[in-house]
């Protein structure tokens, strides 16, 4: 008999409480369903035109064929160990020359009127297509 009393004096109070609320004017929002989120937009590379022009007029000349163990662009077995040394070393081999055991680069592929950005931007064009 304690147990009905307390509870009817607390539905009692908590009626009591709800009287003093204001209601509110706004409807009551219902949550929408998540909304997938739009795909973000592919990224798009600028193309490597000064590469791809210095490959094409100048590295193709031995890099197309393999002349004097130059690795052909595309080719990712000899390619994937130069590339594994990193753009520094691509790089300086590419601009000052090189001798190693699988043949030789001359310094600027023999373009001696090429500009340092000019061979880098090469090696890069001949790296993207060798991933």
């Amino acid at each position: 008999m304690k147990n009905t009393k307390l509870l009817l004096a607390l539905a009692f109070a908590a009626t009591l409480a709800a009287c003093g609320e204001k209601e509110s004017s706004a409807p009551v929002a219902t949550p929408a369903a998540p909304v997938a989120a739009p795909a973000p937009a592919p990224v798009q590379v600028a193309e490597n035109t000064v590469g791809k022009k210095v490959y094409g007029s100048v590295c193709a000349l031995c890099h197309a064929a393999g002349v004097a163990g130059s690795p052909k662009p595309g080719d990712k077995a000899d390619w994937g160990p130069r590339i594994a040394q990193g753009n520094d070393v691509l790089y300086k081999h590419a601009i000052e020359g090189f001798t190693g055991a699988k043949g030789m680069m001359p310094a600027k592929g023999g373009g001696v009127n090429l500009t340092e950005d000019e061979v880098k931007a090469a090696v890069d064009h001949m790296v993207s297509l060798s991933r």
